[in-house]
């Protein structure tokens, strides 16, 4: 028994169960294929069908179907591509709607053409119902992960995210555990590691992550401002207290009352001024430079560092009382040569994000970009990768990143380089995925199946037609593999 309409998907009182049955919508100018189809997919899915524009865009608009197959030339005019159009209005009017754009042999351009416009897949005619059934059910499966991660989105406070932190190795799932439990206490974090690591993005998913996230996040570099200088910016200073202090100023302490504070590279903290922050750990109190007197401040304290603060300590340059108030917790960020699956992954984030950012379109990497971005040994780690990223999309002559586009040169696997350099494919999908080292002849022969198919997927842009194509496997075969 019908019970209600909802958006995209039917629901149905069954036997006391509610069910929930997609609507599809199947868009082509060939009558006996709408039949073909309609009868095909009518025990999976709600079936529409539209032979033109204007019932095409009226489905869309009043029946919301979560997936549609689209033919994009609906008349025997094959230059007047009328699919564009409801591809365009269909994606507008809904986002998340899945289509799978069909076409013929000779009219490949189009359909790949029609994918980076924001189709999901293309298929060639004539049609292989079984081969449509895995891509449709494969899309269905995309549609129900996004709506169910935008529903949980729309509920404040159901999830919180790393944000901007892509990993897919299991160094890093430690730490993201590590992040879980440590977020919501107020312990003070002490995050080690070399530079370019990532180590502000780790101290904010702390604050994000905790009770303190609707209050600010302030990151000040403790090496970057002069000495005489930092003791004012940390805790303020009032009117006339030294030349130049014109007004009085709060300093970072105290507008980030009720929130968090991260001191990156306190190792370079000056003796004075880790008195005070020690001091300020233990009292929660601070006094301004000039002040009549400490006063009260709720914060949390996180604090980076690249360098050996127990060497420090030995020298006589660090605190050694301090620096066990700041480390309740240490989180060490392993360095990207250490990331066995993550030189990928980052380098096709940051390709779709400086494409949109610098309006280009970029499609993908060479075979010898990938095998450079491998086996470079990545000295300056996440932040050397995103800046040769950036250059390359910039200066990039042609629609695939080469490896002198990087200004990377061929080097040999060494430490670091080249070791475990893939990624799970479901990974650049759907998220993380831990892949062990293989033990077996079975396991070492996956690994090396992975290597392919990941290469492929990267090169044509995560576009499983085209990677198929390459690989000289049917797109079924390839979804399979991935699993």
């Amino acid at each position: 028994m019908l019970t209600e309409t909802a958006g995209r998907v039917l629901i149905l009182r069954q036997r006391g169960k509610l069910v929930q049955e997609k609507r599809l919508l199947i868009v082509d100018d060939e009558e006996a294929i709408l039949k073909q189809l309609k009868w095909a997919f009518k025990k999976d899915y709600r079936v529409e069908t539209a032979s033109t524009i204007e019932e095409a865009l009226s489905v869309i608009r009043q029946k919301k179907p979560a997936l549609m197959t689209l033919d994009l030339s609906l008349s025997n005019d094959p230059d007047c591509l009328e699919g564009f159009q409801i591809l365009e209005e269909a994606l507008s009017s809904n986002p998340f709607l899945k289509v799978i754009v069909i076409t013929g042999h000779d009219d490949k351009d189009n359909a790949v053409r029609a994918v980076e416009q924001g189709a999901y897949d293309f298929y060639t005619k004539p049609v292989s119902i079984e081969e449509l059934k895995v891509i449709l059910k494969r899309a269905a499966r995309f549609f129900d992960l996004e709506q169910e991660i935008n529903t949980l989105r729309r509920q404040e406070g159901t999830i919180r995210q790393f944000t901007g932190i892509i990993s897919n190795s299991r160094a890093m799932e430690e730490v993201f555990g590590t992040v879980s439990k440590v977020a919501p206490t107020d312990i003070p974090v002490l995050i080690t590691g070399e530079s370019g690591t990532g180590k502000e993005l780790i101290a904010k998913a702390l604050h994000d992550n905790s009770p303190r996230r609707k209050k600010r996040f302030l990151p000040i570099n403790c090496g970057a401002i002069p000495e005489n200088l930092l003791e004012s910016e940390l805790f303020g200073h009032e009117k006339g207290s030294f030349t130049g202090a014109h007004a009085s100023k709060p300093g970072k302490f105290e507008i980030a009352d009720g929130g968090t504070i991260f001191l990156d590279e306190i190792g370079e903290l000056p003796p004075a001024l880790q008195v005070k922050i020690l001091r300020t750990l233990q009292d929660h109190t601070i006094e301004k430079v000039g002040g009549q007197g400490p006063f009260k401040v709720d914060v949390r304290v996180l604090a980076a560092t690249n360098r050996d603060l127990n060497q420090q300590i030995q020298a006589g340059l660090f605190r050694e009382d301090l620096f066990y108030r700041i480390n309740a917790i240490t989180i060490d960020l392993p360095p990207l040569r250490d990331r066995e699956n993550d030189r990928e992954l980052l380098a096709m984030y940051f390709l779709h994000q400086y494409n949109l950012e610098f309006s280009r379109n970029v499609r993908g990497f060479s075979k010898k970009a990938l095998e450079a971005i491998q086996n470079h040994n990545w000295p300056g780690n996440i932040r050397e990768l995103e800046n040769r990223m950036k250059r390359a999309i910039i200066m990039a002559p042609g629609k695939v990143i080469q490896a002198e586009d990087l200004d990377l040169v061929m080097e040999p696997a060494g430490e670091g380089g080249g070791k475990n350099a893939d990624a799970d494919p479901s990974a650049i999908m759907l998220g993380r995925v831990s892949i062990l080292a293989p033990r077996t002849l079975k396991e070492a022969r996956e690994e090396i199946e992975r290597r392919v198919i990941v290469g492929a997927l990267v090169r044509n842009g995560g576009n499983v037609s085209s990677a198929a194509q390459e690989l000289g496997v049917s797109r079924p075969t390839l979804h399979d593999l991935m699993k």
